[in-house]
């Protein structure tokens, strides 16, 4: 366990380039790159004015969809997403007039990588596979071939259309191989291994994982590695390798806390807990829930204390201290009756019940039996 110290309080501070590397990455455990400052300034021309892409003087309406290219993705970059649409969208139907093939497929990418964040996987498709008609003949355009290969294979992952989504990104890792592109690499693997996990072959998934996370540590990437620890994690966990998903688990807690990624840390936490109690070590386990808990609070994730305080329950029956299980279920009836939420104080009330019980305090016991016919 990581003892650094760390206050859950403090603002979750995070870059602009990370913030949508984040959102993506929260999609099922996927990695994918969006265009970078690097890959923009290949395709779009630029002056040295304070760094703003400016388009070479060939009438109005070629600034124009230079204008509206870099708004777009200064927008995506910033999570406005629809504003980012718009503007995109605008920006297409300019090059598509004036014809410039180039910037239609890097546009198309744009639009691509939007919508899979967004999760309408047949709108990914559609954008994909016009991208990739305009990207097949043209050799210095393979960034965008590849980046459009991977949102179109994530894409079809997600509409559990397996085979589809191996071939793309497949060719989608050949590529960034051929690029010796690292960072896309890093996702292709794991994006392959999401891919398999899905098909139940976990050996297989693990496999590809593994070999992404080791390039990743080379790009020193904590964001990429941390996403891929927890996906290693969540791969053992199903096996029911317990031990070896909590010392990926425990890895990934450490570089959350030290990105200051406080939902992604509240997620992890739970795994953890999990994993000790399926391994009997309930100590263990009490501990993870109470941290998750000190956070959850911290960030008044309600949904979240109430998964957390029922975990402590069930851990502290399974440990034999009814007394201070009947603690949390108690808060836990609390908050549940707060959310109106009438199926978990069912099932707490039965948990109480069950405590009493356990306590031989049938009085108690009782009492909560009036409460559920009531």
């Amino acid at each position: 366990m990581w003892n650094r110290e760390w206050n859950p309080i403090s603002k979750n501070i995070v870059l602009l380039q990370s913030l949508t590397a984040y959102l993506t990455a929260r999609k099922r455990g996927t990695i994918t790159h969006d265009f970078s400052h690097l890959q923009l300034k290949m395709l779009v021309p630029q002056a040295e004015d304070d760094g703003a892409f400016l388009p070479p003087l060939r009438g109005d309406r070629s600034r124009e969809a230079y204008t509206l290219l870099r708004q777009g993705v200064q927008q995506q970059q910033a999570g406005d997403l629809p504003v980012a649409m718009k503007s995109l969208q605008e920006s297409l139907a300019l090059f598509q007039a004036i014809g410039d093939i180039e910037k239609q497929a890097l546009v198309l990418s744009c639009l691509g990588f939007i919508v899979y964040i967004l999760g309408d996987y047949k709108s990914v498709i559609s954008y994909s596979q016009e991208c990739l008609s305009l990207t097949k003949d043209i050799a210095n355009l393979q960034i965008v071939k590849m980046q459009t290969l991977s949102y179109l294979g994530n894409a079809y992952r997600h509409l559990c259309k397996h085979n589809k989504a191996i071939e793309f990104l497949q060719e989608c890792l050949k590529i960034a191989q051929q690029l010796q592109d690292k960072r896309s690499q890093v996702a292709g693997l794991n994006n392959l291994g999401l891919v398999y996990k899905a098909l139940g072959d976990l050996a297989r998934a693990i496999e590809f994982k593994q070999q992404s996370l080791e390039i990743v540590r080379e790009l020193h990437d904590d964001w990429g590695e941390e996403q891929i620890l927890k996906n290693l994690g969540n791969d053992c966990y199903a096996l029911g390798d317990y031990a070896k998903a909590i010392a990926y688990y425990e890895q990934c807690l450490k570089i959350a806390y030290s990105l200051n990624n406080q939902p992604s840390a509240t997620q992890v936490l739970k795994n953890l807990g999990h994993a000790c109690y399926a391994l009997g070590d309930y100590a263990k386990a009490i501990m993870y829930y109470e941290q998750r808990l000190l956070l959850a609070r911290a960030m008044k994730d309600q949904r979240s204390q109430e998964q957390s305080l029922g975990s402590l329950g069930v851990a502290l029956e399974a440990l034999g201290d009814y007394a201070k299980a009947i603690t949390y279920y108690q808060e836990h009836l609390e908050l549940a009756k707060f959310l109106k939420n009438r199926g978990s104080e069912e099932k707490i009330l039965a948990s109480l019940r069950m405590a009493y019980y356990a306590l031989g305090d049938y009085t108690r016991l009782m009492e909560y039996q009036l409460w559920i016919e009531k």
